[in-house]
């Protein structure tokens, strides 16, 4: 945690926010679940304490959502309420497509007491129920991080090309943007962040009423020329000991990722 601080510290000195992400997913009892959130009440109180430009991802399995008795809706509240309380933000994650209504479900509850509404959920534009899934939540104003999605999914229910991916997320974009609300585009991708510039410029909304969503290390480049044209970025910072899902889901179930971050690597 110390050394994500750090990290966080210095991105906020060149005007890049944060997500800090501590890794860990499908916790089998209270225990595990218990300690994670332990976790991330300590990164709320550190946010808090040193004012960081910064809020927290989670992972509703991590937090016991394969548990009975409601635990990942009681701590999710706790962790929604604390980040409240100093004016930081909750984002619950998006896992595969057999949590995706039971996710939307809970933070549509947990969104609608007062004291826990800084708290907000991700879409992904590989899903063909998105759109859908997108209209519900934004009656309710609840903020939206847009990713393309990082699971391997059935053709049934997920676009199986990318053009069509890239095509559903500037279309969800472009909804984000006009909806009045502010949300986050996660991409690294090129020619979709000069669709969403030209597209914001065009139907005038503002460089600052939605931000750019990167993972930490990747484009750094591209981060710090966002930051210099007046967008708003913030970075995804992961750490902890539970890496090696995290890493393997991004490598092995979508093998265009392994080519992605070696073409980075060299950038």
């Amino acid at each position: 945690m110390e050394d994500a601080i750090a990290v966080a510290q210095k991105l906020n000195a060149a005007g890049i926010a944060v997500t800090l992400d501590a890794l860990g997913e499908n916790v089998h009892d209270e225990t595990q679940a218990a300690k994670a959130a332990a976790t991330y009440r300590a990164l709320l109180e550190e946010i808090g304490r040193l004012q960081l430009n910064a809020n927290v991802s989670l992972k509703l399995t991590q937090m016991g959502m394969n548990l009975p008795g409601g635990v990942a809706e009681r701590i999710v509240a706790d962790l929604g309420r604390q980040a409240t309380a100093i004016g930081s933000f909750v984002r619950v994650d998006m896992e595969g497509s057999v949590y995706t209504q039971a996710t939307i479900d809970l933070v549509r509850r947990i969104h609608a007491v007062p004291e826990q509404r800084n708290i907000g959920i991700v879409l992904q534009s590989y899903l063909r129920r998105t759109r859908t899934d997108m209209i519900g939540l934004l009656t309710e104003g609840i903020r939206i991080r847009l990713c393309k999605g990082a699971y391997q999914e059935p053709a049934e229910i997920a676009f199986a090309k990318k053009t069509e991916v890239d095509a559903n997320y500037v279309d969800l974009m472009k909804e984000l943007l006009t909806s009045g609300f502010y949300h986050g585009l996660a991409t690294h991708d090129e020619r979709i962040i000069e669709q969403v510039k030209s597209f914001a410029a065009a139907s005038g909304v503002a460089s600052d009423s939605f931000e750019f969503q990167m993972l930490y290390g990747i484009r750094r480049d591209l981060q710090e020329q966002l930051v210099k044209q007046g967008y708003r970025v913030r970075v995804y910072v992961p750490f902890g000991k539970e890496w090696y899902p995290y890493f393997m889901r991004r490598l092995a179930e979508r093998p265009a990722n392994v080519l992605f971050i070696a073409k980075n690597l060299f950038r």
